[in-house]
């Protein structure tokens, strides 16, 4: 999956694959998490967010399962 490097404290890369709607995100310490079922929109948002740790935490870290791959 492709990662865009993004301006972040704690987030350094986000992915997204469409057709699996799979989030992956890469944490500044380096663990990379996938979260499964996340529509596109979210995804969007995260984007477009100033405050993606922020956006985060509220939209996507309690509310997705998630599997760290590394």
């Amino acid at each position: 999956m492709r990662r865009i490097p993004v301006t972040s404290v704690d987030i350094t890369q986000i992915g997204y694959q469409e057709d699996s709607e799979t989030l992956e995100i890469q944490f500044s310490r380096g663990e990379v998490c996938h979260y499964y079922n996340v529509p596109s929109g979210v995804y969007d948002e995260l984007m477009q967010s100033p405050a993606k740790e922020e956006y985060y935490h509220r939209k996507i870290g309690v509310r997705f399962p998630c599997t760290r791959i590394r």
